[in-house]
C-alpha cells in the first residue's frame, strides 16, 4: 500500500470520526441561539480577558465546522457579532468561513470525490455547465445568491477544474457581504436584554436586511451579467 493511499485512509478516518463525535456527543446543542444567549456574559468575560486566546480558538470551531460540513454556521456568525461586534465579527468571520470552505473543497477533490459525485451528481452538471460559462464569476454568483446550501457548493467545486486559490478568493468576496448582514445581527441580538428588545430599531433594521440582502444581490447579479457578456 502506498504512502499516498495511507495518508488518506488516515485523513478520512479523522474526518469521519470526528463528525462521529460530533453526533455522539451531541455538541449541536452548544451551536444553537439560546445556548449562545444564556453563555453570552461568560464568553463576553472571557474575551476580555483572552482576547488573542478568544479569537484563536472561535476561528478554529468556525473553519473545523465548515470544513467538516457541520451544522451551526449560521449561529456561530451571529455569535462572532454579539462577541466580536461588526468591524472585529466580519473580519473573524469572513477569515474562518473562507478557509473553512477552502479546506472543504480540497477534502472534495483530493479524498472524497466519489461520495460527493454520487451524492450530489445531480447538481455538479449544473455548476460545471455554469463553471464552462462563467468561470469564477459563477462561483461569485453563487456565494452572493446561494441557489444552493453553502455546504454544498464547498463539496461539488472540489470536482470542477477552479484552482483552490481562485476559489479562496472569490468565496471570500463573494459570502463578506451576507457575513455582515448576519454579524450585524447578531451584534443586535447580543443587546436583547428582554423581549421589549426584540423590537429595538436596530435589530428590526438587522431582520429586514436579513431578508431582502438575497432579492438585492439577485437583482444586481441580474444587471452584472450583461455588462460581463459585453466587455
Amino acid at each position: 500500500m502506498s504512502k499516498n493511499v495511507v495518508k488518506k485512509i488516515i485523513i478520512v478516518s479523522t474526518v469521519l470520526l470526528a463528525v462521529l463525535a460530533f453526533r455522539l456527543l451531541n455538541l449541536g446543542q452548544y451551536l444553537n441561539l439560546g445556548y449562545i444567549k444564556e453563555s453570552q456574559a461568560v464568553f463576553a468575560a472571557f474575551y476580555s480577558e483572552h482576547r488573542a486566546l478568544t479569537i484563536v480558538s472561535y476561528m478554529l470551531i468556525y473553519i473545523t465546522a465548515t470544513a467538516l460540513s457541520l451544522p451551526g454556521a449560521a449561529i456561530l456568525t451571529l455569535a462572532g457579532g454579539a462577541m466580536f461586534g461588526l468591524v472585529s465579527g466580519s473580519i473573524i468571520i469572513s477569515f474562518s468561513s473562507s478557509i473553512g470552505a477552502t479546506l472543504a473543497c480540497a477534502v472534495s477533490r483530493y479524498l472524497l470525490r466519489d461520495w460527493v459525485q454520487e451524492k450530489f451528481g445531480d447538481k455538479l452538471q449544473k455548476i460545471n455547465k455554469g463553471m464552462e460559462e462563467e468561470g469564477g464569476f459563477y462561483l461569485f454568483t453563487l456565494r452572493l445568491v446561494p441557489v444552493f446550501p453553502f455546504f454544498i457548493i464547498n463539496l461539488v467545486m472540489g470536482l470542477t477544474s477552479i484552482r483552490l486559490k481562485t476559489f479562496y478568493w472569490v468565496s471570500q468576496l463573494g459570502m463578506l457581504p451576507a457575513t455582515i448582514v448576519y454579524v450585524n445581527a447578531g451584534k443586535e441580538l447580543g443587546k436583547i436584554d428582554s423581549l421589549s428588545g426584540i423590537l429595538s430599531p436596530g435589530l428590526l433594521v438587522s431582520f429586514v436586511l436579513l431578508g431582502i440582502f438575497p432579492i438585492a444581490a439577485k437583482k444586481i447579479i441580474g444587471k452584472m451579467r450583461p455588462r460581463r457578456s459585453e466587455t
